[in-house]
């Protein structure tokens, strides 16, 4: 039996986002190195009305009829529908021999329609603490037994996406998932990625609505990350720090709130242990909005609150990574050329690093347009410090 290309991401269900949030898409381009402008011509645009169904096997668009024909006889089964997406050239990743495939977030240009995606059905990860969280390294429950023939069949690469609007997981779709502040996701069809470069992770729910795991062999849903990166809030207000949801939906949907005179663990993603895409292995994105705005007005593409300096228009990005050689990178740039906002305080990585690196009264170490630093020794820490300038 083929599996028919007819997928539906669930991105609602990441973990983290505790309002409403506009569920306009962008193109996602991943790059190794400089910037490039990101084009303003086109976008994808989501827009009320007739759905066009288009039914893929092996690569080859065939007609509704045939499609039907196969379901009715049961040659063939239905496993997702979806839309390609890309992404613009990303700033400056860390200077590495091998470097990180990065991501960042394009602003549409012009919608439509804007379809608000539900509220996610579970609550934000913890983000008060640097303790580990528990029952991370347990087992994930598996699905209930089903015949082969009723599965998830991988290895088919997916020609396009659809991301839902409403509603939550639903039979046959991914559902992505976020974990806690220190741990990276595990789970995503290896075999079955986006055929023109989107990322699909997370869970599969199938025709009975139970949840597969995409990665068999992987039995967890987190894994801890390398370590060694903190956050430390020394400012009088509150922070949001939104990490981009990759593989899965790519925005910045993944919550820490950063409160007064704490320290926090940052997601270091190990690269052998994290999604690759097209290759290269790929590294944390993190968006860093001003002070005092709340989690759920910032963690979202467009802030209600503050949408020229928040969400997507976040002025300052955190890249976060340990290459496949060991090494630690951290780099902070400003989110150019979707926002122009200026952040109202300063930002400065310490620690054992093995060159300066900070944002200092809206100027960058060096003089540039941003910097990046690494970790200098194995066991080694780095704290991204938040303060008001002096």
């Amino acid at each position: 039996m083929k599996g028919l290309a007819h997928l539906t991401l669930a991105a609602t269900l990441i973990a983290g986002v505790a309002e409403a949030q506009h569920a306009n898409h962008h193109r996602h381009l991943h790059a190794k190195r400089d910037v490039a402008k990101r084009s303003p011509e086109v976008v994808v645009k989501y827009e009320q009305g007739p759905t066009e169904t288009t039914y893929v096997i092996d690569g080859k668009t065939i007609s509704a009829d045939e499609a039907k024909a196969g379901l009715a006889d049961g040659r063939y089964l239905v496993v997702g529908e979806s839309e390609p997406v890309f992404s613009p050239p990303p700033p400056p990743a860390p200077k590495s021999t091998t470097q990180a495939a990065i991501f960042v977030e394009q602003k549409p240009t012009s919608s439509s329609s804007s379809s608000e995606a539900p509220k996610p059905t579970s609550t934000a990860p913890p983000s008060s603490n640097t303790s580990t969280p528990t029952g991370l390294d347990a087992p994930s429950p598996t699905a209930r037994s089903l015949p082969d023939e009723k599965k998830w069949t991988p290895g088919t690469m997916i020609a396009t996406l659809h991301q839902t609007v409403s509603g939550g997981c639903t039979p046959n779709c991914f559902c992505s998932y976020a974990c806690p502040n220190g741990y990276q996701k595990t789970q995503w069809p290896e075999t079955s990625q986006g055929a023109t470069g989107q990322s699909i992770g997370g869970l599969w729910c199938n025709a009975e609505g139970f949840l597969e795991l995409t990665r068999p062999e992987v039995k967890t849903l987190c894994t801890a990350g390398a370590g060694g990166v903190f956050v430390q809030n020394n400012l009088p207000g509150t922070v949001a720090v939104c990490q981009t949801d990759y593989p899965g939906n790519e925005q910045m949907s993944i919550p820490l709130e950063t409160l007064p005179g704490q320290k926090y663990t940052l997601t270091n993603p190990d690269a052998k242990k994290s999604y690759f895409w097209k290759g290269s292995p790929t590294s944390g994105q993190f968006y860093v909005n001003p002070l005092n705005v709340p989690v759920e007005d910032a963690c979202v593409w467009t802030s209600p609150t503050n949408p020229d300096s928040a969400g997507n228009w976040a002025p300052v990005n955190m890249g976060v990574g340990k290459d496949v050689h060991g090494i630690t990178y951290l780099s902070i740039f400003p989110n150019l050329p979707t926002s122009h906002a200026q952040l109202d305080f300063d930002i400065e990585i310490t620690g054992d690093i093995t060159a300066p690196c900070a944002l200092k009264g809206g100027s960058y170490t060096g003089g540039g347009n941003g910097c990046t630093t690494a970790i200098s020794k194995p066991g080694g820490q780095a704290t991204i410090v938040f303060s008001k300038g002096s």
